[in-house]
């Protein structure tokens, strides 16, 4: 069993940036993917980012480019999503997701997930 939890989401102005965390507890995989998603009200649950944990390679959707960051603590077990110049679209439910083995995925295709954390772009 995995256990995820997500902080670092809050209220932030348009422009502004934030910082989110996940940090992953319970049994260890030998290969794992950790990847962040966000659903935003109305809205189905879309990919934002992921990270192969073994190589650090990072995969983003189109519309984060360029914003967002996604990077890891190898020691700390812990995977980050750097976001930059929010817009308000960016307005959502963020959710943590590990995903066993190495193959990266968009879709909902993960294992584990944590409770989520909100994150509020206001203009």
């Amino acid at each position: 069993q995995v256990q995820l939890e997500e902080s670092g989401g809050g209220l932030v102005q348009a422009g502004g940036s934030l910082r989110l965390s996940c940090a992953a507890s319970g049994r260890t995989f030998s290969s794992y993917v950790m990847g962040w998603f966000r659903q935003a009200p109305g809205k189905e649950r879309e990919f934002v980012a992921a990270i192969a944990w073994s190589g650090g390679r990072a995969y983003y959707a189109d519309s984060v480019k360029g914003r967002f960051t996604i990077s890891r603590d190898n020691a700390k077990n812990t995977v980050y999503l750097q976001m930059n110049s929010l817009k308000p679209e960016d307005t959502a439910v963020y959710y943590c997701a590990l995903r066993i083995g190495t193959v990266v995925t968009t879709t909902h295709r993960y294992d584990y997930w944590g409770q989520g954390t909100q994150v509020t772009v206001s203009s």
